[in-house]
């Protein structure tokens, strides 16, 4: 049999998983749910090794030995003979949410569990792990031990500020089963150092290996099971005169209905559509990472394919191919069904904002267009008006042919309302100062005002034919209107507007290309062909050529290997399970029937045409239902309670990880991405602010150029990361032979939440550290090394005497003129009987009341204790920003 022994970061409590080897095609696996110590792990495996030799003191391999040390458990699979173990073997760090870390997987590795004296053969195994391993897991999969992928900041934040009353009742349930990994931040109870710690189910919709789970969900602890995104995770620094506010983006594909570019289009049966995903922009200030006392924001926006039947044939091999609605839907079944989840978990109002042409000679994309405004005028008859769904069409191909148009100034008009529709979230209520100089643009905002901050309500929700360039380029505009907002309202800049070609806004740009090739590589087979700098018409002309070369990889992409990957993730997400006696995956002409569930059989219940949406979710509108507290929702958390001090939610051991060795080069912050280092021009003089509007020529790097730098990279791994990694650990990831990059997990086999040791070269970190300190005449237009001149030494000199002629005074002048002016205040008595001894006895001043108050409120301040503001106060603080600034 395996044993499993998975342990937490410090490797002070580890738990032991039992898999039966015996069984040929059945998963046997038994957990104790007994949480040891280390001594007691060691211990344990001591005798396990004992037992199982032959002969008594033999050292040989017929004892306990070490299979693999990994990071985590993907799932468990199972195509005609025996189940599989999908194992993490390698990651890296891609961003951090607050002190919880988020993981790339680098390197995964699948063990064969049955013995092989119990292995029944089949001939066709070897081909489907093919078809199951040509999904790249080391291909923009993501997870995190502490933090929920699945849920927005929203979500996961609002649940943590649940009222006690309804947390209370269930915790007595759980208090017999052993807690150890989620929400590193609980919630205070009133009863001394209790803390509740709540754990939500994942949103199962963008979680990829709930299949993989599936079999073992009901039979081990919930530490096991490890749930992994699909997507896009970046992260950069934004410093703001040496202040890091992080920048995090998260894209969550869809793990419903997903597929490749052309043999994935519309919806399926169940309102799901393809290349739907959910993109987040996450804005903190990182000097303080808790999330009860830190600043939070962020700004939720989807995209995904026109939510009708419709599809596009590709064996006519055209670049093109005609669109087809293949079934006819007059009351908007599918659409009702796809925005009632959109309602669900974003509130109201939806806003659809549709880039396909309008005009054209020959109908193709219009036909999109005519039926999606059928399905949207339908469904709002039965809406409330102020909850109705809002539909933008906005051509967006004609405006960038036109020279007259700009197209970035008309997105940006779009992304103005849209913004002041939804509002954002923040988890900060507004600053006093926003509250007595408020801005226009701030007092016009949307969401929802609560006690502690703001939520966002409702959702943009884009789309052109692909939603791939266009959808990008319009996201990156409401991103970053809504970034303007968010950095507004955490008091970083006094307006809520930002300009192109400030480091700030380029930094974002970046980020937004990235996730942008990304999501388009996983999707369509290339990168973006369109760009930003593409619409905003100052692209290089060597831009033209590269747009060209992507538009073929596509094309080839689309034409010979789409077939084969769409095969691959219909195996790995479990839409397919290969049953013996029926037809292969390789045999099926479609897998149309996979998909729309009602072609295999009709539903019991057929939902109502009129209303159209789940029961409650119109009660609550528009807050989103699945952020409500009632009864529903509470089923879906996990609570526990814990003592204040316990390891597992004390977020300083989770993020500073004291009982490691740690050096500053090797932290994840220094690698990352960084406005200053990066963006900001060497020569910068005296204006360091990210939100400086700088010449093409002035930046530190140009976007397009660095692009073009990693090029082929991204290529040869089908990826687009965030920053690119140090060398020496991409070194260690791409190679098999090397064990470094998993050196620290020798201790234990499947550790399950532990650290990464990396690897980075000196000379590496040497350059970061040159780049960053600038010479004084660089930053302050002044080189202090320069010989000061002869009259300055002169004055300064002049200056010096001065000094020294003042002290030269005869003393019983000085002691005459200094006793007459403290006489009113302090009395000096001396104590010697010798004149010139300066030693003298002092009684303490008289002091009225309210000196003596003021004085006991400055020493309460300090200690965090803020007295209340009175009337003369705030005249007096409003009296000081009339004087200086209005």
């Amino acid at each position: 049999r395996y044993f499993l022994v998975g342990s937490n970061p410090a490797e002070t409590k580890y738990r032991v998983l039992k898999i039966d080897r015996t069984e040929p095609k059945d998963l046997v696996i038994i957990d104790d749910k007994h949480v040891y110590t280390q001594q007691e792990v060691r211990e344990l495996l001591g005798r396990l090794d004992l037992g199982n030799r032959t002969k008594i003191g033999q050292k040989g391999s017929s004892g306990l030995s070490r299979a693999v040390s990994a990071f985590g458990v993907v799932g468990f699979v199972r195509f005609l003979e025996g189940y599989y173990i999908v194992l993490i073997t390698k990651r890296r760090k891609m961003a951090d949410i607050g002190g919880h870390a988020v993981y790339k997987i680098e390197d995964t590795n699948m063990i064969y569990i049955p013995n092989d004296s119990v292995r029944v053969t089949h001939p066709d195994e070897a081909r489907y792990l093919r078809i199951f391993q040509n999904v790249d897991l080391s291909s923009n999969f993501y997870f995190s031990y502490s933090y929920d992928l699945s849920h927005s900041l929203q979500y996961n934040l609002t649940i943590l500020r649940m009222p006690l009353e309804i947390l209370k009742p269930e915790t007595t349930q759980a208090r017999q089963e052993s807690f150890d990994i989620f929400e590193d931040e609980g919630l205070s109870t009133q009863g001394g150092s209790g803390v509740l710690g709540i754990c939500s189910k994942p949103y199962e919709k963008y979680v990829w290996n709930a299949k993989l789970l599936e079999v073992v969900k009901n039979t081990v602890h919930r530490d096991w099971l490890l749930y992994i995104i699909h997507g896009f995770c970046g992260q950069s620094k934004l410093l703001i005169y040496g202040r890091p506010i992080y920048v995090t983006l998260i894209a969550r594909r869809s793990s419903k209905f997903a597929g490749t570019r052309f043999l994935k289009r519309g919806s399926n049966c169940e309102g799901d559509v393809a290349n739907e995903v959910e993109t987040e922009q996450i804005l903190y200030d990182a000097s303080v990472m808790s999330f009860s006392a830190g600043s939070y924001s962020s700004y939720v926006q989807v995209r995904g394919s026109v939510p009708l039947y419709w599809s596009q044939d590709i064996s006519t091999m055209m670049p093109k191919p005609p669109i087809t609605l293949d079934q006819a839907d007059p009351f908007a079944h599918v659409a009702a069904l796809h925005f009632d989840q959109m309602l669900q978990r974003f509130g109201s109002p939806i806003i659809i904002l549709n880039l396909v042409k309008e005009r054209e000679k020959r109908k193709h994309e219009r036909i999109l267009s005519e039926e999606l405004v059928a399905a949207v005028t339908y469904l709002n008859q039965f809406l409330p008006p102020e909850h109705a769904i809002i539909y933008i069409p906005w051509d967006m191909a004609k405006y960038t042919k036109s020279k007259l148009c700009n197209v970035l100034d008309r997105l940006n008009v779009i992304a103005e309302s849209v913004v002041k529709k939804t509002g954002f979230f923040v988890n900060r209520p507004d600053s006093y100062c926003s509250i007595l100089r408020p801005d226009e643009k701030w007092n016009e905002l949307g969401g929802c005002v609560v006690s502690t901050g703001r939520l966002q309500t409702g959702v943009l929700r884009t789309n052109c034919v692909d939603c791939l360039d266009r959808t990008n380029t319009a996201q990156f505009m409401v991103g970053k209107c809504a970034l303007a907002y968010q950095l507004y309202s955490l008091g970083l800049i006094d307006k809520p507007n930002l300009q192109f070609d400030t480091d700030a806004v380029r930094l974002f740009e970046e980020l937004y290309e990235d996730h942008g090739d990304t999501l388009s590589l996983q999707y369509g087979g290339s990168q973006l062909v369109h760009r930003v700098k593409t619409y905003r018409k100052i692209a290089p002309w060597t831009q033209h050529s590269k747009d060209i070369m992507q538009t073929l990889s596509r094309y080839y992409s689309n034409a010979f290997s789409d077939a084969d990957r769409q095969d691959s993730i219909n195996l790995f997400l479990g839409v397919f399970k290969p049953t013996e006696g029926k037809p292969h995956l390789w045999e099926l002409p479609t897998d149309f029937y996979l998909h729309h569930k009602n072609t295999l059989g009709l539903s019991p219940t057929r939902r109502s045409y009129t209303f159209w949406w789940t029961t409650g979710v119109l009660k609550h509108l528009p807050l989103p239902f699945d952020e409500v507290t009632c009864a529903e929702n509470r089923r879906k958390l996990i609570v526990k309670r814990f003592h204040k001090y316990e390891e597992e939610i004390d977020i300083h051991n989770e993020f500073f990880r004291p009982y490691e060795l740690s050096s500053f080069d090797e932290t994840f912050c220094l690698a990352m991405t960084n406005s200053t280092r990066d963006f900001m021009p060497k020569n910068v003089g005296i204006d360091p602010s990210p939100f400086t509007v700088r010449k093409p020529d002035e930046t530190g790097k140009s976007v397009l150029g660095n692009k073009s730098n990693r090029e082929e990279t991204v290529l040869q791994r089908k990826t687009a990361a965030s920053a690119p990694p140090p060398p020496s650990e991409e070194a260690v990831s791409s190679s098999s032979e090397d064990d470094s990059g998993t050196d620290k997990e020798e201790e234990g086999a499947v550790s399950q939440r532990s650290t990464p040791v990396k690897v980075t070269d000196t000379g590496d970190s040497t350059k970061i550290t040159e780049n960053v300190v600038q010479s004084t005449k660089d930053v302050y237009g002044v080189n202090l090394s320069d010989v000061p001149s002869e009259d300055d030494l002169a004055i300064y000199t002049r200056f010096v005497q001065l000094g020294q002629s003042q002290h030269k005074q005869d003393k019983s002048s000085q002691q005459f003129c200094s006793k007459h002016q403290l006489d009113r205040v302090i009395h000096l008595v001396p104590i010697s009987s010798f004149s010139q001894d300066n030693i003298y006895e002092v009684q303490p001043p008289r002091v009225d009341r309210k000196s003596i108050e003021i004085f006991h409120a400055h020493l309460q301040a300090g200690r965090g204790n803020m007295q209340p503001l009175g009337k003369d106060d705030f005249l007096m603080y409003r009296e000081y920003i009339r004087n200086r600034y209005l």
